[in-house]
C-alpha cells in the first residue's frame, strides 16, 4: 500500500485506489438537492448486507460506492460483482480498486446462486471487474455463474453487465451460449471522452460487441448505458443514441456522473432533470424499447421492474 502525505496537514493517508494517485486533485461543484440521498439504515438493508458477506460475495454497490444502494438493499435488491473487487483497469471515472486481480473462486458461481435463492430475487444482475489477465477475460466464469443460477433457481430472470473482453476471442460466444435473458455493456460516456475517462477501451469495439449478441441470440435483451457530467456535448449524446441503435440495442440508461474521490475525473456540470427527460424523450422517438434517464439512474436500479416493461414493449411493438 502506497502512503501518500497530505501537504496541508502533514497526516499519512492511505488512499483506496494507490494507482490514480498520481492524478492531479479534481474538484466537482457542490451537489444539487436532486441528487442527495438518505443514508441507508433501514432493516431489509441491514438484512442484504448479512446474506451477502454471508455467502462472501462482492457487490458493485458497495465497490463502486452506488447512491442508490439503501433504497435497493432496503428491497433485498443487489448487483453482485463476481471474479473479486479488483480490476486490471483504472478507469478516471471508477471507484473499483485498480491492480492485479487474485485467482478465481472456483466456488463463486454457488455462492452467488445461493444468495440469489436466499434474497428471494426474481431477476438478478451479475456484474464483474475487468479481467485481462484472464486468457477469456472471464468469460466462462460469467457462463458458470448464469448456469448456477439458473439450477438453483430456475424461474429467476438474469442480466448480465459484462467488461468488453477486449482481444479476448471467442469470449463472448461463451457467454451468449449460457443465455442470460438480458446482456449489458455499459459504453460509459461519449466517444470524444474516452482517452481521459475509459483509456483502456475502445468505444467502436463496445458497440460491436452489442451487435454480436443480437446477431448470435436475437432473443437476448441488449441493454448499454451511459453518464453525462464529464464534459460531452448534447449533440454526440445523440450521436450515441443513434450507434447504439445501429446495434440494434433495446435498453438505453442515463445517469449522472458522481465523482467518488478527488483522484477521480472531476464533474463538469451537474444536469438536470428536465435535460435527462429531453434525453428520454429523444431516445424513445429513436426505437429503444426501454430508456431510464435520470440523475440517479444506475445500470441496475429497478432492474427488476425495467425487466418486466421490457418484456411488454416487445410484445407490444412485434420485435
Amino acid at each position: 500500500m502506497v502512503t501518500i502525505v497530505d501537504t496541508i496537514s502533514t497526516t499519512p493517508v492511505r488512499p483506496r485506489h494507490p494507482e490514480k494517485v498520481n492524478r492531479p486533485d479534481a474538484v466537482s461543484p457542490p451537489k444539487p438537492d436532486w441528487i442527495r440521498v438518505r443514508a441507508p439504515n433501514t432493516r431489509g438493508y441491514a438484512d442484504t448486507r448479512r446474506i451477502v458477506k454471508e455467502n462472501s460475495l462482492v457487490t458493485v454497490c458497495e465497490e463502486a460506492g452506488c447512491p442508490n444502494i439503501g433504497e435497493c438493499w432496503d428491497k433485498k435488491h443487489a448487483t453482485f460483482m463476481i471474479m473479486g473487487d479488483t480490476c486490471t483497469r483504472a478507469c478516471a471515472f471508477c471507484n473499483v480498486k485498480t491492480g492485479m486481480p487474485a485467482a478465481l473462486e472456483a466456488h463463486e458461481p454457488d455462492y452467488v446462486a445461493e444468495a440469489t435463492f436466499k434474497l428471494g430475487l426474481t431477476h438478478v444482475v451479475v456484474t464483474s471487474v475487468d479481467r485481462d489477465d484472464l486468457a477469456d477475460g472471464g468469460a466462462e466464469h460469467f457462463a458458470q455463474t448464469i448456469r448456477a443460477i439458473r439450477a438453483r433457481c430456475p424461474t429467476t430472470t438474469i442480466e448480465i453487465l459484462t467488461p468488453d473482453f477486449l482481444r479476448k476471442d471467442g469470449a463472448l460466444d461463451r457467454v451468449v451460449a449460457a443465455k442470460p435473458d438480458v446482456f449489458n455493456h455499459n459504453l460509459e460516456t461519449v466517444p470524444s471522452r474516452y482517452l481521459t475517462v475509459r483509456p483502456g477501451a475502445r468505444y467502436f469495439h463496445s458497440i460491436r460487441l452489442l451487435q454480436r449478441v443480437k446477431e448470435m441470440d436475437p432473443t437476448i435483451f441488449t441493454k448499454s448505458g451511459i453518464m453525462v457530467g464529464l464534459g460531452e456535448e448534447r449533440h454526440e449524446v445523440l450521436q450515441v443514441m443513434d450507434d447504439l441503435r445501429s446495434a440494434e440495442v433495446d435498453f438505453l440508461t442515463i445517469g449522472q456522473y458522481l465523482q467518488p474521490t478527488r483522484k477521480h475525473h472531476a464533474v463538469m456540470r451537474y444536469v438536470t432533470p428536465d435535460e435527462f427527460g429531453g434525453y428520454e424523450r429523444v431516445a424513445y422517438t429513436k426505437g429503444f424499447l426501454m430508456v431510464s434517464a435520470s440523475p440517479l439512474t444506475r445500470s441496475s436500479h429497478h432492474a427488476g421492474e425495467d425487466f418486466a416493461k421490457l418484456q411488454a414493449a416487445r410484445v407490444a411493438r412485434g420485435r
